[in-house]
């Protein structure tokens, strides 16, 4: 994290330690810089948060769009009102409310 940190001067906001993966949030303007260190991945992925004060009314919107979801991705918790994406370049979308 010392690229983030220490040569983009980026803002660390969390530090969740954990057994094999570890989250670091930075602060990338008005958004969230997530990096997550996972065991056993052969490249860097970007995924992407919307967020929507309508949950149901976007599922509804991205299902009539053709979108895939993917909530296969990864079970969210139940405090989590959202589900998984992804958009035609692949790239994975969690959308919450």
């Amino acid at each position: 994290m010392h690229f983030y940190e220490e040569i983009l001067g980026f803002e660390r906001k969390a530090l969740n330690p954990g057994d094999e993966n570890t989250s670091i949030v930075f602060a990338f303007g008005d958004k969230d810089l997530w990096i997550d260190k996972i065991a056993n991945i052969s490249q860097a992925e970007i995924w992407l948060e919307i967020t929507t004060d309508n949950i149901e009314l976007a599922q509804k919107y991205l299902k009539a769009q053709g979108c895939t979801f993917r909530n296969e991705i990864e079970e969210l918790p139940v405090s989590v009102n959202g589900f998984w994406l992804n958009s035609p370049s692949n790239i994975i979308h969690l959308v919450v409310e």
